[in-house]
């Protein structure tokens, strides 16, 4: 095999040249043009600060609302995961009602606004079916050891409720998306691998889970990473109802520090640190999987 030396175009330079200059410009007007000023000294302590009682270093509001980020990603990614398996395989079913009701599911969550969902959520789940049962009450009264865990894995018991109503809301949007990736990444499979099945004796099921299935995941995966993804950047949108992630602790900084650029840069980077190592762990997830297939 002939390795051929990578070249670099004029169209390429060109570009190369675009980019940079357009960088420079805007460099140029943030430093010059923009009547602002800079203080990066100051936000590093809105991220840590040292706690003198407990002599050590703990999260301070930006990543107070980064961990209350990534609690509610994976609570919601769980929620919509399985609501779109679940959803996904109604899709294929062969009863008609089955598939007309999973359908009716996708298209109504996927042309209905995400900040509607939310708001329908929170004041009917939160106002009126979570009240009557009491929830909050009930884990008010449990140990401190109890509230803790609760307050770790979830949220406090004050706020358990909107939080609650959060996941909710975003495990059945994202769901929807799910359902049609399972359903596409099903459908994908070739109609010999059932045929070839249903002439070993299977039954519908044992031909969905020990053949079509996992061939299935192999081309489901890299769609459904960029779906986690966008769960982790949709969940911003529950700020709006007073979830403490990391959009509402942002806005709380900036309305009290005034500094605009400093914290939603950051802010940024705290995203893109998150969604970027989920896009390399489910890479890394793929590749495993194929050298176990192979």
């Amino acid at each position: 095999m002939i390795h051929r030396k990578p070249t670099i175009t004029l169209i390429d330079a060109g570009v190369l040249l675009a980019l940079l200059a357009a960088a420079a410009f805007v460099a140029y007007r943030v430093r010059v043009g923009l009547n602002y000023h800079w203080d990066w000294a100051v936000l590093p302590q809105y991220l840590f600060r040292y706690d003198p009682q407990e002599r050590l270093w703990v999260p301070n509001v930006l990543m107070q609302g980064f961990f209350m980020t990534i609690r509610l990603s994976i609570w919601a990614t769980a929620g919509a995961t399985l609501i779109g398996v679940a959803m996904g395989l109604l899709r294929i079913s062969r009863s008609r009602f089955k598939r007309m009701a999973a359908a009716g599911y996708v298209e109504l969550t996927r042309n209905t606004p995400p900040l509607v969902l939310v708001f329908i959520f929170y004041f009917f789940i939160g106002d009126q079916l979570l009240s009557t049962v009491n929830l909050e009450a009930c884990l008010r009264e449990q140990s401190p050891a109890v509230q803790a865990l609760l307050a770790t894995l979830l949220a406090p018991p004050g706020r358990l409720t909107a939080f609650l109503s959060a996941v909710l809301t975003l495990s059945i949007f994202e769901g929807a998306y799910i359902t049609e990736i399972v359903r596409a990444g099903i459908q994908s499979i070739e109609k010999g691998q059932w045929e070839a099945a249903a002439a070993l004796g299977f039954t519908r099921w044992r031909r969905l889970r020990h053949v079509i299935l996992p061939q299935a995941v192999l081309r489901i995966l890299p769609p459904l990473a960029g779906q986690f993804i966008s769960t982790i950047k949709d969940s911003a949108i529950v700020s709006v109802i007073s979830i403490q992630e990391l959009t509402f602790r942002g806005m709380e900084l900036m309305s009290s520090t005034y500094l605009t650029f400093e914290t939603w840069i950051t802010i940024t980077g705290l995203y893109f640190v998150l969604t970027f190592g989920c896009a390399l762990a489910v890479e890394r997830l793929e590749l495993r999987w194929r050298r176990q297939r192979a």
